[in-house]
Order: structure tokens, then sequence, then C-alpha cells
């Protein structure tokens, strides 16, 4: 079946919506303008009930259906920005400096508009649809904020579902996996304290840059040797700071990096041997560390039956040949997981076509994306509140 005719005539009003948003960025839960303009939208639509400041400033409306029953599922998007300075050069380009929808979530935010608008005029469903505007995904851990609040008991969300761009992927085409879709994205520092001196004499110092040089050397043992080869992890240091000038071998030095699992247990490993090889080393050099590993959200569990679901509903729009039931798992993290821990679902990826790469100051979302999206969210819900 072809995109709905509704989500094509729709196209244009979203597309402007979706750069109004783009024009106005906000990071994290600072998205209080793109708030009121959702939370306008959903009550010029007719949706039922429209409840703002969830997890701070997330918003939620709510569609009932035709048809009398318990059923609620919920399909969420996300509203905040990056801080980073667009390059783009559009017309519709951020009005922000130092801050762009770099991520596609102006395009999620306007999709999920477009499905509300359509679900809301026709509402040929039973139950109810929960729209989830989500701030702070972006290493905020607003999914986490709004489940706190008491979202998912305060609706009755059975079920829940969640999607995102990916370019390079052709437009018109879906991909999902079962189980473990995006890691779970740590981070960690090390502190090392040495014993600086003169270069000239490093026999009298505990040199912290060549101890970091082999801390970093170690880490590497982490994914090679450590963990099981069939089960994925990341470790990179991204930043080593040390010193001041040539001549002087400095007391400290700071390295900080990020883990990437799809596995609890290789999460658990990994940062028990980061702390265990810095200290050891640092150790064996009479030089000491302080190891801090922060755990961001955890990996994103798609459910087995809810990713048949919204595998099905993919299909029902584009075909089965432009579905992929069993893309690889992209390393990258998604707060959606702490919504996935709540209640069983699925996250999908919709293909943005040959755009500018994501969390990257030329990328730009792709407006012909919104009708397929817009069509993929309204055949899930009429079809999980029909079945």
């Amino acid at each position: 079946m072809p995109i709905l005719n509704r989500a094509a005539e729709l196209q244009h009003e979203v597309t402007e919506w979706r750069r109004h948003i783009h024009e106005n960025p906000g990071l994290l839960y600072d998205v209080e303008e793109t708030a009121a303009f959702v939370e306008d939208k959903l009550k010029a639509f007719g949706v039922d009930e429209v409840v703002t400041g969830l997890g701070r400033t997330g918003v939620v409306g709510i569609i009932r259906g035709k048809g009398p029953s318990d059923r609620v599922i919920g399909l969420r998007a996300d509203m905040d920005a990056l801080p980073l300075e667009e390059i783009t050069g559009k017309p519709w380009a951020s009005k922000t400096p130092g801050k762009m929808h770099a991520c596609g979530h102006d395009g999620h935010t306007a999709m999920l508009l477009g499905a509300a608008k359509h679900l809301a005029e026709t509402r040929n469903f039973n139950g109810a649809v929960a729209v989830i505007f989500q701030p702070a995904e972006e290493g905020g851990r607003g999914a986490l904020a709004m489940v706190e609040d008491g979202m998912m008991d305060r609706f009755g969300i059975q079920e829940v579902y969640g999607m995102h761009n990916m370019p390079g992927m052709p437009l018109g085409t879906f991909a999902i996996r079962k189980g473990g879709i995006m890691a779970a994205p740590d981070k960690f520092s090390i502190k090392i304290t040495g014993r600086g001196g003169h270069a000239a004499e490093p026999h009298r110092t505990a040199d912290p840059i060549v101890i970091g040089s082999q801390i970093v050397g170690g880490l590497q043992m982490i994914a090679a040797r450590n963990a099981n080869p069939l089960r994925s992890v990341v470790v990179s240091v991204t930043q080593f700071h040390a010193g001041t000038t040539h001549n002087i071998i400095p007391e400290e030095a700071f390295l900080t990096g990020t883990v990437r699992s799809l596995d609890e247990a290789v999460r658990d490993l990994a940062e028990s041997r980061i702390r265990q090889i810095a200290e050891g080393i640092a150790a064996a050099h009479d030089a000491t560390v302080e190891v801090e590993y922060e755990r961001a959200c955890p990996v994103t569990v798609n459910h087995a039956d809810e990713t048949l679901h919204a595998a099905r509903a993919a299909i029902d729009i584009v075909g089965e040949k432009n579905v992929n039931t069993d893309v690889d798992a992209s390393m990258a993290g998604e707060d959606f997981a702490f919504m996935l821990q709540a209640r069983p679902g699925a996250y999908i990826m919709i293909g943005n076509g040959e755009t500018a790469a994501l969390h990257n100051p030329a990328y730009d979302f792709n407006d012909e994306a919104i009708a397929y999206g817009i069509s993929y969210w309204v055949k899930l819900a009429e079809q999980r509140l029909t079945d």
C-alpha cells in the first residue's frame, strides 16, 4: 500500500511546522517554545486531553477513538536540539546561535503532530492514543523524567513506540530489529596523579603522560581480549589533557571517553575492567588514579511482539521489500530505552535519504520523509487499537 492520501495532503502544512520548529531550537529541557507550539496544535486539532509540564517540559495529548476500549498505546517524538552552529544556509536555518536541530527531532515532532491531526479527524480506532512529545533526549534523560512523573500509569499506556530518522537509508524505507537496537552510551573519566618534575630528569618523576598512554593502550584490551567477541562493546578514549610546556613533566593527566554496549553483563564488565586497568597501571608506576564512570541510558531493547506489530505497520505502508526487519544494531544511544523498560514497545528507523550525518552542522531533516512517518504512525495506531 502507498502512503495515506491524507498524509500526502498534510505534507506541505507539516513541512511548515517542521521548519518553524527548526528555526527555533531549544536544548535539553529548555524547549518551552516548541512545547507551547505542540500544545497549541493539539488543542486546535480537537485532541481530547492535553497535558503539559510532564518531565518538566514534556507534552502528552490523548486522542480517544470511536469505539469503547481500555486499550491505550503511546507514540513518542523528541523535541530537543543540539549545541551546534548550523551551516546549512537554508532559509529556515536556526535563528539561535550555537543551537540547531542536527538530529531531526524537529522532523520527529512534526510527523507526530501530523499523525495526531489525522487521528483526531478520523478516530478510526478503539481505545486511545497518547501522543508523547519528550524533552531532553540528547543526554538529559527526558524519557526517564516523563516516566518518573507517572506518565504511563496516569494515561494507562500499555504499549509505547518510537521512531528516528536515519540518513543514508532511502526514502520510503524502514528498519527495525528485535532485541537490542541501540546501545547503552556510558562515559568515563580518569584523573592520573603522578609526580611532576624537570623533563631532563624523568627518573625523578612519576610521569602521568606515560602512565596515561599505557592506560589508553590497556583499555583497548577490553574489547579485544576481555569481552565475548559475539557481544559487542566499544571503549573509546576521546580526550587526553596534560602538561603546559615542553620542558616540564606535569603532575596530572586527564582522560575521558565513552563505552557503548548492547548487553548489561558486558556493560558491567567494561566498567569493572576500566577501573582495574587504570588502578593497576597507576600503582605499577607509583601514581594514583580517580575513575568516574557515569551510566547514561540503558540498552534500547525492542520487545518481540511489538517489533512484529511495528514492522507490520511499516510493511503496509511501503511494502515488505522496503522494511528491513533485522537491521544491525547501532552503538549510538537513545533514552527511549527508559520507556521500553516501563512498557513493552518498539523503536523503528525511517529513511531520511542522502542527507548529512546526524549530529553534523550540515544536517537537515528531509521533508520528503514526512508523509511516510505520518502514515506509519496512523497505521500502527489503527492496527493496534482495532485488532
